[in-house]
């Protein structure tokens, strides 16, 4: 007969027994009740349904809004103005009514210069500072941007343009060009906000810009040594190469010193304001109003010195009074459509590019925020109406902006302000400026170059990521040596590349768990990580499995799993790896190639004895792999919710098996 203690000793495990079981019971149910959350999510919405979607939000009114408030709300939304304008007040007026005045006197005298640069008569960039920022103030959310001619833009137009018509020949057939590619450009900015197409923006990213930036400052300065030296005839072309030519055989001809002494003069006038601008916050208006400050004593002096009969260029006649109509001067059946709708998608991302980068920042800066989508459809219906009204492609301009913004605005009224103080001028003032030299305004130029070249942020993406920088300088040098198209084709060229590259081999972290913790991150990176024995857990460090990565994650996952499993290292008891986990978390979708490498993973670890499991799938995933009768192949028991679940159920498995 046994005794008690025998007894319990044959008693105690089986209690042991059950309630391991019980533990196992409970465990598989909520495994299984995870399961089904990863396996049965709702049916993920399509590339259209997100489109409509995206309409509706904006086009249709909701269920829950009657018809007129759901046109109110579509008002406000395209017309800011209807909301900020019920709480304008005479305090906002006075400093919209200064800092308006302040732009105006920067705005003048840079609008003329401009349309040099753009191979327009001066009338038109004043025109560019009417219209344009009229149609904004009403329907741009940002309070500090300025809109007008700027620089690159002007130049980028001129050097396309010309290659079709040369405006010292067909000076109506330039400007004709000119008109239509500035609708397209609003058409194209208006598409983009309508249907929330501003990622197309993003395809020139934060270095190209910079780098874009750089170059075209440097090609704008050197253009405007044709108007600083007082040279006639110059060259069309923008390459550094072909400028510095033109130059050296220009100097070699007669010229007339005058030019460059007054310019140079004022650019150091222009400078010294700036300087101590920046040096004393008090003095915000003496850089904004040395441009004007500095035609008004270079007109005097050419006036009463009467240096227009001793070689020194002025600008004579400028057409004044209000915009006149250009709307049957746009061209649509011309031989040069295309090209004028090339010029305008080209000039169209540029200048959005430049407008929300300046609106975003002066944003960030008084803490509020502007959305991208209506910032493009503002822009676009702004240059459309500028095409009709003898305007060429205007944006938001930098150096403008911060005049603006220094000068204390607060709301786009500043911007209704300036375009009524240049009206005025084109009304009443044109004649004044007859005796104007063009080097004044060359130098004025040349004053607002030195913000595009940003030398230190250069650096930092040199520091920060080689391969963005390859990017910044391929636009830098594209500009420089051969022509705009070719800056931003170059950085648009190697961004992708960067790209693709990424995207060829993206990085497959080997996970490991954080003692006492259900956290699984890379050994790598995180050294205290370690390894769970008998384990292989990978993370695919790519949003898309797609066709163009899949052979390479396969491949490496399988040499990792089979080498490690076949090694004589790894032959001790627990060491050699028998399950596999695939974290999925960071897979966002994957294409038919990417299916068909799980399924080669899976058939080659089945052969090797090893077991695959996958850890959080993906929306998109789950349902392509669903679709694709996957999951039958690998069992539904086989996906978890999380990378510790699998461990654990994987843990739970072999003991289970031991115990047998």
């Amino acid at each position: 007969m046994s005794s008690p203690k025998h007894f319990k000793e044959n008693m105690a495990p089986s209690e042991n027994e059950s309630e391991h079981v019980e533990e196992l019971g409970v465990k598989e149910k909520n495994h299984s009740e995870t399961v089904q959350w990863v396996l049965n999510p709702p049916e993920p919405p399509t590339l259209w349904c997100e489109f409509i979607s995206s309409i509706r939000e904006v086009a249709l009114p909701s269920k829950s809004r009657s018809i007129w408030s759901h046109v109110m709300v579509f008002l406000n939304g395209l017309f800011p103005i209807l909301q900020w304008g019920r709480n304008y007040n005479l305090r906002m007026f006075k400093s919209d009514l200064m800092a308006g005045l302040t732009l105006a006197s920067l705005s003048i005298p840079q609008s003329i210069g401009y349309a040099g640069l753009a191979r327009l008569d001066p009338q038109y960039g004043l025109y560019t500072s009417v219209v344009p920022p009229l149609i904004y103030a009403v329907m741009g959310s940002s309070r500090e941007i300025a809109i007008g001619p700027v620089a690159v833009i002007s130049l980028l137009l001129s050097s396309m343009i010309q290659k079709s018509t040369d405006p010292s020949v067909d000076p109506t057939s330039y400007r004709k060009m000119v008109f239509t590619a500035t609708f397209f450009a609003g058409v194209f900015q208006a598409a983009f906000g309508i249907f929330r197409l501003g990622f197309l923006v993003d395809f020139l990213s934060h270095a190209a810009i910079v780098g874009f930036m750089g170059g075209a400052a440097i090609v704008i300065g050197l253009q405007q040594l044709k108007g600083l030296l007082g040279i006639t005839h110059f060259t069309n072309k923008t390459d550094v190469v072909s400028v510095v030519r033109a130059v050296w055989v220009a100097v070699h001809q007669p010229w007339h010193p005058y030019n460059f002494l007054i310019g140079c003069l004022f650019l150091i006038f222009i400078l010294i304001a700036r300087f101590l601008g920046r040096r004393n916050k008090k003095l915000f208006w003496l850089p904004a109003i040395a441009p004007l400050l500095s035609v008004v004593l270079s007109t005097l002096m050419v006036f009463l010195t009467r240096a227009d009969n001793h070689g020194v260029k002025t600008i004579q006649y400028i057409k004044g009074g209000l915009n006149p109509s250009s709307a049957n001067q746009l061209e649509f059946n011309g031989s040069h459509v295309g090209e004028a709708a090339k010029i305008g998608l080209i000039a169209a991302i540029v200048a959005l590019t430049e407008a929300v980068a300046v609106g975003r920042s002066f944003a960030s800066a008084k803490g509020y925020h502007i959305d991208g989508n209506k910032e493009m459809t503002a822009m676009g219906l702004m240059n459309i109406t500028g095409s009709l009204t003898s305007c060429y492609v205007s944006t938001g301009s930098f150096s403008r902006s911060a005049v603006n913004f220094s000068a204390g605005c607060k709301t786009a009224v500043s911007n209704i302000i300036m375009a009524i103080t240049v009206f005025v001028t084109l009304q009443f003032l044109t004649r004044l400026l007859y005796y104007t030299p063009t080097t004044i305004l060359a130098s004025i130029i040349l004053s607002a170059l030195p913000g595009l070249i940003d030398i230190g942020e250069a650096y930092k993406i040199w520091k920060v990521d080689k391969q963005d920088f390859f990017a910044c300088i391929g636009a830098f040098f594209g500009v420089l040596f051969c022509s705009f198209e070719i800056g931003l084709l170059a950085a648009v060229t190697i961004s992708f590349a960067n790209i693709i590259l990424n995207l060829l081999r993206p990085r497959i972290q080997m996970l490991g768990r954080i003692q006492g913790t259900d956290i699984f991150c890379s050994v790598s990176q995180y050294p205290v990580a370690v390894k769970t024995p008998g384990f292989l857990i990978a993370r695919i460090d790519s949003s898309f499995l797609s066709f163009i990565n899949a052979n390479f994650v396969r491949d490496r996952i399988l040499s990792w799993a089979v080498e490690d499993h076949t090694s004589e290292n790894s032959d001790e008891a627990g060491q050699k790896v028998q399950f596999v986990i695939i974290d999925m978390s960071n897979v966002v979708n994957l294409d038919t190639s990417g299916i068909a490498a799980l399924e080669d993973i899976h058939k080659k670890l089945v052969s090797h004895g090893l077991q695959l499991m996958f850890a959080n799938p993906g929306w998109q995933v789950i349902q392509k792999v669903k679709l694709s009768k996957f999951i039958d192949k690998i069992g539904k028991a086989k996906i978890f919710f999380t990378v510790g679940e699998a461990v654990d159920a994987c843990l739970e498995s072999k003991k289970e098996f031991s115990m047998c």
